[in-house]
């Protein structure tokens, strides 16, 4: 967790009556997770402090998905163990309130989903399915995780002190070790080519995801950005739409972001510091 500042009180007033008007779109990031365990790709002076899985080295190289998937094998039970926090509680409650109209997140954990967001548009997929990227074959996440303990029987007892969850489900091993490890198999083509339905670094949305997304911005009174930095292009994208469309740009992170520049409001702050106290001034 980013260590809280004090909010300026004037900003958080700026920012409760934004809301107060309604028909507003969240767009949130890894700053919505931190309290719920999961870490964040970058620190509040926007450094990069884990280098993600890049998705051509994923679908091109075998080394790679295994790197990935021993990683993701050791990461997934406190991965799956997490549960919204209090920023997830309080975008559902001002979604319940009629004042946020949909989520757009970055995030690929369902957090928002599990705190009882009903409208959340998930811009890079979720980790929950898996595919196969040569024959399209579906599963569920924890079926490939039995799939994985099955092939791999004494794995995680190999493993002194497994470090710290990352954003992406995955943990840091020594190399030895993903160089035993056993990948999972499609069942139907018998491929090493399972990949979870997330985009990776370096990968691309989908072109229908984007533009449900911009149609939601255009339609938005106010676009609210919360707990990210806004360094990836796939969501500085909509700052910058709503910015050239006179749509209002509120910014709730820690740390200073990419579209600082665009924003109308600009906040310096926890997001569950301040959405709770937003969500109990606004009637909640």
């Amino acid at each position: 967790m980013p260590p809280a500042v004090p909010v300026d009180p004037r900003a958080a007033e700026r920012l409760r009556d934004l809301l107060s008007g309604a028909g507003v779109v969240a767009l949130t990031g890894a700053g919505m997770s931190t309290g719920s365990g999961i870490p964040d790709y970058r620190g509040p002076d926007g450094t990069r402090r884990v280098q993600p899985m890049q998705h051509g080295e994923f679908v091109r190289s075998a080394e790679g998905r295994q790197r990935y998937w021993a990683r993701a094998y050791v990461g997934w039970g406190r991965f799956a163990a997490a549960e919204p926090n209090a920023a997830h509680r309080a975008v559902a409650d001002l979604e319940r309130l009629g004042l946020v109209r949909h989520v757009i997140t970055q995030n690929v954990d369902g957090l928002h989903q599990r705190a009882g967001s009903r409208r959340v548009l998930e811009l890079h997929g979720t980790l929950t399915a898996v595919t196969c990227l040569d024959c399209g074959e579906e599963t569920s996440r924890e079926r490939v995780q039995e799939w994985l303990t099955d092939a791999n029987p004494g794995f995680l007892d190999r493993i002194d002190a497994p470090s710290q969850v990352r954003p992406d489900g995955d943990v840091a091993l020594p190399e030895a070790l993903v160089t035993s490890f056993r990948t999972p198999r499609c069942l139907v083509c018998g491929q090493d080519r399972l990949k979870p339905d997330v985009v990776f670094f370096g990968g691309s949305v989908a072109k229908e995801v984007v533009e449900r997304a911009f149609v939601l911005v255009e339609q938005a009174r106010c676009l609210l950005v919360l707990g990210s930095s806004l360094q990836v292009m796939s969501g500085y994208r909509f700052v910058r739409r709503a910015a050239r469309d006179g749509i209002p740009v509120a910014i709730l992170t820690r740390g200073s972001t990419r579209g600082d520049a665009e924003a109308t409001l600009r906040l310096d702050g926890l997001v569950g510091d301040v959405l709770p106290r937003l969500v109990r001034d606004l009637g909640g």
